[in-house]
């Protein structure tokens, strides 16, 4: 029962040493760029202070984007052209508002997701005086500093899996998109091509009579009894089983349907 109140109040100061322990001062943002756009930030930094600059395109083109630092008094103190992802870590030599940009006017319709991270100053110590200390670090604060330093290799890791997750899942909807189109498009020809090839066959299929002009039509039932002309008779008992009726004169015999 003894051991149970230390090892409760050296967890206690355990955890009270890592929300005690600041970050430097910095930002971290994400944002579109347009095509033929550039875009600028600005943050005051105190002369000898370090800062740092991690950058990375998530979205669009080929994934690549211009940056540059420049100084207080215009002195460009970083630049690089198309790329992907970097890092910059530079000592103020003067005191004032530094300018980092970021430029997609090299693209006319490709927009980008650019992440960047921006941090100024040295990180603080998680134990007061730890510095200047001459004697060894106790088991405690040598348990926060192990701590402290694995949270930050999560933080970095988590960040970069973030950055990974985004930038695979706009390719992945891309990818989608172009296999949806293709399909719609090839849908669209196969029901083409089989209306076509139904037309065609039925072409095959179907005959054509062409009727030639001046043709005599068929004389109707009705003029199928020739006239009496003089000299000539009919006789229907000499005509044949089945035919019509027999007409002789003038040493002739015709025939009448």
């Amino acid at each position: 029962m003894g051991s149970t109140v230390p090892r409760s109040a050296s967890v206690l100061l355990l955890l009270l040493l890592l929300l005690r322990a600041e970050q430097p001062r910095g930002a971290e943002l994400t944002f579109e760029l347009p095509d033929n756009a550039k875009q600028c930030f600005h943050e005051e930094v105190e002369q000898g202070v370090k800062f740092s600059l991690d950058y990375q395109v998530i979205t669009g083109g080929h994934y690549d984007v211009d940056c540059y630092v420049e100084d207080p008094q215009g002195n460009t103190i970083y630049r690089e052209t198309k790329k992907q992802y970097d890092s910059f870590t530079y000592r103020a030599e003067v005191k004032g508002v530094y300018q980092f940009c970021f430029s997609n006017e090299f693209s006319t319709f490709s927009h980008k997701t650019v992440y960047f991270d921006f941090q100024v100053g040295d990180e603080p110590p998680i134990l007061p005086d730890m510095g200047n200390r001459v004697t060894a670090l106790t088991q405690m604060e040598s348990a926060c500093v192990t701590i402290h330093e694995a949270l930050k290799t999560v933080i970095d890791s988590q960040t970069h899996y973030r950055l990974r997750e985004a930038q695979d899942r706009a390719r992945a909807e891309d990818l989608n998109s172009r296999v949806s189109y293709w399909s719609v498009g090839e849908t669209i020809a196969l029901f083409v091509v089989s209306f076509s090839q139904v037309l065609l066959l039925k072409s095959f299929f179907t005959e054509k009579r062409p009727i030639k002009q001046g043709s005599p039509l068929l004389a109707p039932a009705s003029c199928s009894r020739a006239p009496h002309a003089p000299g000539w008779s009919s006789s229907p008992r000499s005509q044949p089983a089945g035919l019509g009726r027999v007409a002789q004169g003038g040493g002739r015999t015709m025939l009448l349907w």
